[in-house]
């Protein structure tokens, strides 16, 4: 199981490189890829998969991603409030066929796979987005890795103990400060090699050490909603991990609040 998940890992990683390095089409596209299939995951949880509303959420994605892609952000509020009447419709002229819950379940998805994904590609199309965007992993993957770490070592007190028995508040802390520590390193790197930023080491390191704590927050609603599902994995697409949702719950959170930090700060 370890070496499956490791595997997995590596490829992962060497895709997110080669995605990110591109940028551009390539990014807006495998973002895309990505969001669209964590809509999938999260419709099949509620069994609405292969049904209507579901087919609203997938081409709300697709509509969402090409108003980004060509710059047409004037228009995507007009469309959020296009695409909760077409669900709505959906809802009331079919109705009793499907439940009000499952009708939230499909509006939902788009803001929170798409929208929040789509971060992503935003910030790799900033100015030196390439290397910016690397933050975003900083915060979910690097503190979700040094926060286990930290609780296999030192943990004592359970955060959540009937969400997530295994997270520890010691975790916890090791996630936010070890990704604080990293944020300063890339603060330190980015400052020598990319542009010149005043106290780079402070500001990224306070970006890294903020943007762990939705990382923690995206990964446990991710966990709750598996649970009052009674499902164990979102799906089956990464060995070792799950599904998209599964290794990309965190960075569901993290990549907005970076995106705003990055643009507010740096």
């Amino acid at each position: 199981m370890f070496v499956t998940r490791l595997i997995s890992g590596i490829v992962l990683v060497i895709l997110a490189i080669g995605t990110l390095y591109f940028g551009g089409e390539v990014t807006c596209l495998v973002t895309l890829m990505i969001s669209l299939i964590g809509v999938f995951e999260l419709m099949r949880v509620y069994k609405l998969h292969k049904k209507l509303p579901a087919v609203i959420a997938y081409l709300g994605t697709i509509g969402y991603y090409a108003l980004l892609y060509f710059e047409k952000e004037e228009f995507i509020i007009p469309m959020f409030i296009g695409y909760l009447l077409v669900i709505l419709a959906v809802y009331v002229l079919t109705y009793p066929t499907f439940r009000d819950h499952e009708v939230m379940a499909a509006f939902t998805s788009l803001f929170y796979v798409s929208v929040m994904l789509s971060y992503v590609y935003l910030l790799r199309e900033r100015a030196h987005g390439g290397y910016l965007v690397i933050l975003i992993f900083v915060c979910s993957w690097g503190s979700d890795t040094l926060a286990y770490c930290t609780g296999r070592l030192f943990g004592k007190h359970k955060m959540s103990p009937k969400l997530s028995p295994k997270k520890s508040i010691e975790g916890l802390i090791g996630g936010i400060l070890g990704a604080g520590i990293l944020g300063a390193i890339f603060g330190i790197i980015y400052n020598e090699h990319v542009k010149a930023v005043d106290n780079a080491w402070l500001i990224f390191g306070i970006i890294g050490a903020v943007g762990a704590i939705p990382a923690v927050i995206g990964d446990l609603a991710a966990s709750a909603i598996k649970r009052n599902n009674d499902i164990k994995d979102y799906g089956k697409l990464i060995p070792g991990h799950g599904g998209i949702l599964d290794r990309f719950d965190s960075m569901i959170f993290t990549a907005p609040i970076i995106f705003y930090l990055v643009k507010y700060f740096v």
